[in-house]
């Protein structure tokens, strides 16, 4: 197989990159050279900001059995380079979100669950919702409802996570002391690990599968409580989780998924819209999720090499937990009955 991929060395990108050049894959990249190339690879340098950012590409006249694309700005960006490829690769793969849905999803919603309104494949960059269905649309436009993939991806953690979410849990772990623990310890949750979301890709380009897809894994693939356990257990002998009550983290003003990344509260439509799709599109079509544990470890793994800081994306905002804040939250629930529902360490 060849396969071209835009980007290819940062996350999502490179994940894909590694697993097609471990299935003996020909593979290109097209991207701005700031980050070094996976070895093995055949590089193209261009800047799909810049005028001309695609010269590259129009010069080397390669052919590709599938480009994959994981563009999250201006849709136009992916309307240029799949209109330039047309003909010239037999599927385009566009690594979507799910936050493509008019929010807020109800509990359950799959593929065919309303979309948001207003993107449009040529546009500038608006917000992350538009230029994500933007660039779907793009990807169709250009290739086609039956050689167009859309990977609407939901929370993707594991190894060279550069958006910051578990990288930060880890990082707090190692700090030991009592932890924040935001319950409940039981909460449901849907991620998928980077490189389970890569092989389901690459094995979508050889079923020649086409259409959108939630790539989840199954609601309760893992609870919270598994996956800051597992951090303990990796990072941060040392940590004691107190797990608390929502109600008491919501009334300090704790913002969800942001201060305390990945969770939000049960029963809300944050909750429905995160950590409740219907994948079982994507699991009948091959998706098989690794336990927590495996993502855990392998991410810390991978941040003691790098010496323990993660990159982090300039177009994201700063995720995490002030240390004062943490403790006051503690101080309240350790003095509300009924505040905390357990402690592990």
């Amino acid at each position: 197989m060849r396969l071209l991929v835009l980007g290819g060395t940062e996350f999502a990108g490179r994940a894909v990159v590694e697993a097609a050049l471990g299935r003996g894959w020909d593979v290109t990249v097209l991207n701005r050279g700031r980050h070094g190339p996976v070895p093995g690879t055949r590089s193209l340098t261009g800047d799909r900001t810049a005028p001309a950012g695609l010269a590259a590409l129009a010069e080397d006249r390669g052919e590709w059995d599938a480009v994959v694309d994981t563009w999250s700005a201006a849709p136009r960006a992916v309307h240029e380079a799949a209109r330039l490829l047309r003909g010239r690769a037999r599927r385009y793969v566009y690594v979507s979100s799910c936050s493509v849905y008019d929010w807020a999803p109800p509990a359950g919603y799959a593929e065919d669950a309303p979309v948001v309104q207003g993107a449009e494949p040529d546009a500038g960059q608006t917000d992350y919702a538009r230029d994500k269905r933007g660039g779907e649309l793009a990807a169709v436009d250009a290739f086609g409802a039956q050689t167009s993939v859309l990977v609407r991806a939901g929370l993707i953690l594991g190894p060279y996570e550069n958006v910051g979410r578990l990288p930060w849990w880890l990082g707090r772990m190692a700090r030991g002391g009592p932890v924040l623990a935001p319950g409940p310890r039981e909460l449901p949750l849907q991620y998928v690990d980077v490189r389970d979301l890569a092989e389901w890709i690459l094995g979508a380009v050889e079923r020649e599968l086409s259409g959108p897809y939630n790539l989840l894994s199954p609601q309760g693939h893992a609870t919270m409580g598994e996956l800051l356990e597992a951090c303990v257990q990796v990072a941060g002998p040392s940590a004691e989780l107190r797990w608390t009550e929502p109600e008491i983290i919501l009334d300090a003003g704790v913002q969800p998924w942001t201060q305390l990344p990945v969770w939000v509260p049960p029963g809300t439509d944050m909750h429905d819209a995160l950590h409740s799709a219907d994948v079982s599109r994507a699991v009948a079509t091959g998706l098989s999720c690794r336990p927590v544990g495996e993502t855990v470890a392998d991410t810390w793994a991978w941040l003691r090499d790098i010496g323990g800081t993660a990159p982090r994306r300039p177009d994201r905002p700063p995720l995490g937990l002030d240390p004062e804040v943490e403790a006051k939250v503690l101080a309240t629930a350790g003095n509300t009955t009924g505040g905390v529902s357990g402690t592990t360490s």
